[in-house]
């Protein structure tokens, strides 16, 4: 188990970090970036959470996303992890934790009115933040594609980041519907 005694350590000073297993790397190193923007991501859904307090979605979501924080910390300890040998005994993800969140994902939407233009980020806080943490999600993947062509990195963490930006997506949508409130579409023609 992890434990923190203190939360300053200096090591850092210098603009490099140590990675899972003591590689010293420089702070913008690829691996650095793909789990640094995995917690930007796992920040951004508890702004989620925290404006969940005002939507009437919160009983269909809060649990959802605190076990999807967890997740992410399991695939950020991953990617902080170059060893093979030692990213198999950290915590990680299981393929059906993404077949759950398609299965979540596909619950809610059975719910909401089919699109018929892409959707405009916005209409309430909640489902605004839903839609930073979403975009938060597809540069996070886009960078452990990117971080994959160079370094070992589990296809499955792709997967699960592709499909929890679609949930993402879903989830805002739902904030909406579950408050009473109009989505705004893209109307590509009002330019």
């Amino acid at each position: 188990m992890v434990r923190i005694n203190k939360v300053y350590t200096k090591a850092g000073d210098r603009g490099t970090t140590q990675l899972i297993g003591g590689d010293k790397v420089k702070k913008y190193n690829a691996r650095i970036d793909c789990y640094g923007t995995v917690d930007e991501l796992n920040a951004a859904i508890g702004m989620c959470l925290s404006a969940l307090d005002n939507s009437k979605a919160s009983e269909q979501l809060i649990s959802k996303l605190v076990r999807i924080q967890n997740e992410l910390f399991n695939v950020g300890t991953q990617l902080a992890t170059p060893d093979a040998n030692r990213r198999a005994e950290l915590p990680n993800i299981r393929p059906e934790l993404i077949s759950l969140l398609e299965t979540e994902m596909d619950a809610l939407n059975e719910s909401l009115p089919d699109l018929t233009s892409f959707v405009l980020p916005g209409g309430s806080e909640c489902s605004a933040r839903f839609h930073v943490a979403r975009t938060v999600c597809r540069r996070a993947e886009r960078m452990v594609v990117e971080l994959a062509e160079d370094e070992e990195v589990d296809d499955l963490h792709i997967s699960y980041l592709n499909r929890l930006s679609d949930t993402l997506f879903v989830f805002g949508r739902y904030c909406l519907a579950a408050d009473g409130l109009p989505e705004r579409l893209w109307e590509p023609a009002s330019v």
